[in-house]
């Protein structure tokens, strides 16, 4: 991350004429002025009547800290390790799809804005751009794939191959997507990324998915889409074949019941996000950071256990790595600095809550991430 000081960030927004915002609400607001409802709708929603949106930012207001001073803070060590390497910060980019909507580079600027940031960038099967083009223009950006299983199980290995033919570090796989969430939003706005187009990238680039199409026309691409990316069949047995196809570390994403989680250890899975998908999946739905807690028991640090869905600020992500998660995944604000700046805005999101996080960390009286697992948080009940 950068060098330049919190104070120095915070003065210099002060001073500009055109300040960018800062707290999650305003950066909400200044989307909403500036997007069509359709596609704000579309990365601002939750699913049916949006109770698991509300659970995830309940679940962080439920725990406060009781710091601890008088020790030496001057020098805060944010960086953790991951698969055998060293990162920064405690960030990830969460898989967010069809960026396009969002911004006309999509996600070659928040590639690009990781690789500047150090920060490991997780990409979505539904993106805008192929995850070829992604690795051209960020090669130096440590980059992990998103998969989303397909009917046609061939089309998924087939994309878990070409991200490792590319260079992406670790395979994500997403298991709370077996058919698309209540999107009342979506209805109401009449609007479908899918149906526009905005996830052509990796579905066109695939030799398995075009040779399944009878044309090359959009609309059996539309339709070739529908038909593979909602996956009711996905079971145990596809996560143990993918693991044995790939020789890379296989995550999974969605597990919030701590059996599931056993189950992963059982299957030789090396790393779990707990994750409600945002919210956007399945309502009134256990609150991401209300999950951390029991899976990071039974996983007893024998893999990664990373925490997303819900994350605003950078005291969020202290709470989750004070909870035990091993790193936090940042979704909609960043999307968000997409939206109104391009890459500047995605690096002025994350550089935000890397500041807010840090200053924290030392106010919360620790000195680094395994530090804050010392410190005391109070759960309202």
């Amino acid at each position: 991350m950068t060098k330049t000081t919190h104070s120095d960030l915070l003065l210099k927004n002060i001073n500009a004429q055109a300040p960018f915002p800062i707290c999650f609400a305003d950066l909400e607001k200044a989307v909403a002025e500036k997007m069509e409802a359709g596609p704000f709708g579309y990365i601002r929603s939750g699913a049916g009547g949006e109770q698991t949106l509300r659970n995830n930012r309940a679940a962080f207001e439920k725990y406060s800290i009781t710091p601890r001073f008088l020790q030496d803070v001057s020098s805060i060590d944010t960086s953790i390790e991951l698969f055998g390497k060293v990162h920064p910060t405690p960030f990830l980019f969460a898989p967010v799809g069809m960026n396009k909507m969002a911004h006309d580079e999509g996600e070659l600027a928040v590639a690009r804005a990781a690789d500047q940031l150090k920060i490991p960038y997780i990409q979505s099967t539904v993106s805008s751009y192929a995850l070829e083009d992604v690795a051209q223009t960020a090669p130096t950006a440590t980059k992990w794939f998103q998969l989303y299983w397909s009917t046609n199980e061939e089309i998924a290995y087939s994309m878990a191959a070409r991200a490792e033919a590319a260079g992406f570090e670790a395979i994500v796989l997403t298991v709370d997507t077996v058919m698309l969430g209540w999107r009342e939003e979506d209805v109401r706005n009449q609007f479908s990324p899918l149906k526009l187009g905005y996830a052509r990238g990796n579905y066109m680039n695939d030799p398995v998915f075009t040779a399944s199409l009878p044309d090359d026309s959009f609309e059996s691409y539309v339709q070739g889409v529908l038909q593979n990316i909602f996956h009711p069949t996905l079971n145990w047995e596809n996560v143990r074949e993918l693991k044995r196809r790939s020789n890379l570390p296989i995550l999974l994403k969605g597990i919030l019941h701590p059996e599931d989680a056993k189950l992963a250890i059982e299957n030789g899975i090396d790393g779990i996000i707990v994750s409600n998908h945002g919210g956007r999946q399945l309502d009134g739905v256990i609150g991401s950071l209300d999950a951390l807690p029991n899976i990071v028991k039974v996983v007893n640090g024998q893999i990664p256990v990373i925490l997303d869905s819900g994350v605003y600020r950078g005291m969020d992500a202290l709470k989750a790595l004070a909870l035990g998660a091993d790193a936090v995944a940042i979704g909609r604000p960043f999307v968000y600095g997409l939206a109104l700046e391009g890459q500047q805005g995605v690096e002025k999101v994350m550089t935000n809550l890397y500041d807010e996080l840090k200053v924290s960390i030392a106010l919360a009286g620790a000195t680094s991430i395994k530090g804050l697992r010392d410190i005391t948080l109070l759960k309202d009940v």
